[in-house]
């Protein structure tokens, strides 16, 4: 089995982020908007990390929104990091093992797109982020298309080798209510014929 970095970092180096970004962009966009129009009925300026960031495309968007002060996106491959940096755009890059990244700084808007069944321990990481990471009443927001309800979703495992985290719909959002978390919602994106759809959780630390 191999890292979910190396593979990624793989797929950086032959153009393969771009497809990932084309994937996934309409459950990331349904995702955004929900976050945004809640920012932009506060009214406030805010600041925003995508942790998985592949080659930066959704920190770059975000940072077009006037109220964003603030963007940053971090991953673990560095050839990943090296696409985003590549690609301009007035966002701070970082290359960071997300398992133990700690930031210099709070977040008002946290993102992340099919990540958290890749880390070692995603309950860990989901307290850390609420304890650590957001400010109080910032926003988590993540996409997980690897869970038990999506049948198509059981093979990548074994076609990628690497070890993914496997749980169903319910103990995905156990680990949001264990992490602290308020105002939980959760909600299916992008659902086609034999697409159970992107499974989007979201919460606000108090």
């Amino acid at each position: 089995m191999k890292k979910a970095i190396d593979v990624f970092g793989k797929w950086a180096e032959t153009g393969k982020d771009v497809g990932m970004e084309q994937g996934h962009a309409n459950s990331v966009k349904e995702m955004l908007t929900f976050a945004l129009d809640e920012r932009e009925s506060i009214g406030t300026n805010f600041s925003f990390l995508d942790f998985g960031c592949g080659n930066g495309w959704v920190p770059r968007m975000v940072k077009d929104n006037p109220l964003c002060s603030r963007a940053v996106g971090i991953d673990g491959a560095a050839q990943m990091i090296i696409n985003a940096k590549s690609r301009g755009g007035d966002v701070e890059y970082i290359h960071a093992d997300i398992n133990t990244y700690t930031p210099k700084y709070r977040f008002d808007l946290i993102h992340s797109m099919e990540v958290l069944y890749y880390l070692e321990d995603p309950k860990y990481i989901l307290k850390k982020i609420v304890s650590e990471w957001l400010t109080d009443g910032g926003r988590l927001i993540i996409g997980i298309d690897h869970y038990y309800e999506n049948k198509d979703s059981h093979s990548w495992e074994e076609k990628l080798q690497t070890p993914m985290l496997m749980l169903k719909e319910s103990e995905w959002l156990d680990l949001f209510i264990s992490s602290g978390l308020s105002e939980i919602k959760s909600w299916r994106s992008n659902q086609a014929q034999n697409w159970a759809g992107t499974l989007v959780l979201t919460g606000k630390r108090n």
